[in-house]
């Protein structure tokens, strides 16, 4: 059994360079043991990083 956590982080509407990011990127990346990141594109700015967590938990005993 599996248990998701889902967090959005919506980037500012002013112009992001590429290190803030980038940076927030890696920092969900190193923070995240079992999931997935993905970066939203459009009009070639990345607009939202999505993080995915999953949390296995240990089946009970029978």
């Amino acid at each position: 059994m599996s248990q998701t956590k889902s967090i959005t982080h919506n980037l500012p509407q002013q112009s992001i360079n590429r290190n803030d990011w980038a940076d927030l990127v890696k920092a969900k990346v190193e923070s995240l043991r079992f999931g997935s990141v993905v970066i939203t594109v459009q009009d070639s700015r990345v607009v939202q990083i999505d993080r995915v967590e999953k949390h296995r938990l240990d089946s009970p005993e029978n």
